[in-house]
């Protein structure tokens, strides 16, 4: 019957009984298969880790930069990084980095979920933070 139509003979589903076959034009079917593939890749979203750097002493403009920033990233859909440095004597006072962190862990907590936890990694701390869904 394929053979008089002009067509091919393509089985659908091998492992049914008995397997299904379809009359139907093989190019056809895989072009449309190949647009159904690129349609799909076009809409996916990549989710990119973005990294903000801050220090313990860190001012309160200068924080409520970085906040700004990352409030953006957040609605872009991207996970977020903060990374704290410290230098010198700042490694005597973890804490006050452990208290910046949770700060913004607390100024971001209606639209961003925290990842990993504050750890410590030699002289940086760090944390990471995920947009809410």
């Amino acid at each position: 019957m394929a053979e008089d139509a002009g067509l091919d003979l393509v089985e659908i589903s091998p492992n049914t009984d008995p397997p299904v076959c379809k009359i139907l034009d093989l190019g056809k079917l895989k072009y449309a298969n190949q647009k159904k593939a690129a349609e799909a890749r076009k809409k996916q979203k990549i989710v990119e880790i973005k990294e903000i750097k801050m220090r313990p002493n860190i001012d309160t403009h200068d924080y409520d930069v970085k906040m700004k920033a990352m409030n953006r990233f957040f609605e872009d859909g991207d996970k977020v990084k903060v990374t704290l440095k410290f230098r010198g004597r700042e490694m005597a006072h973890q804490e006050l980095g452990m208290k910046l962190l949770l700060q913004v862990k607390e100024d971001t907590q209606t639209i961003a979920k925290v990842e990993a936890e504050p750890k410590l990694e030699g002289r940086q701390m760090m944390m990471v933070l995920a947009p809410r869904t």
